[in-house]
């Protein structure tokens, strides 16, 4: 894959985590619970974050390990094969601890190419 194509994907990831970010502000964990739409988006978004992060070359990933890259994609095939048992609890935990700071190592990442 091109830098260019990396760079592409890089965008595509950071457009959609900071996209789930912004529909999770001033929502708590029972949100997701008591909305199948936000529960939906959220979960898609997600899964498309995985894909993006799955297309990012090999040789970006060694160079940028500060991204857990197979966490990432791991958790986009658990979302995909595992649609009807996703844990909600987890789900939030990883909006609410890890994409934050996802979102700063994916801005140094474009920002350095």
């Amino acid at each position: 894959m091109s830098q260019r194509d990396d760079r592409i994907a890089l965008k595509q990831m950071l457009d959609h985590v900071k996209e789930a970010l912004d529909m999770i502000k001033g929502l708590d964990r029972e949100s997701i619970d008591k909305d199948r739409k936000l529960n939906l988006a959220l979960v898609r978004l997600l899964e498309i974050v995985g894909e993006a992060a799955g297309r990012v070359s090999k040789e970006t990933q060694e160079k940028n390990r500060m991204i857990p890259w197979f966490e990432i994609i791991s958790f986009r095939n658990r979302l995909i094969h595992g649609y009807d048992a996703v844990d909600l609890d987890i789900l939030w935990a990883i909006l609410k601890e890890d994409l934050p700071e996802l979102v700063k190592k994916l801005k140094e990442i474009i920002s350095d190419q």
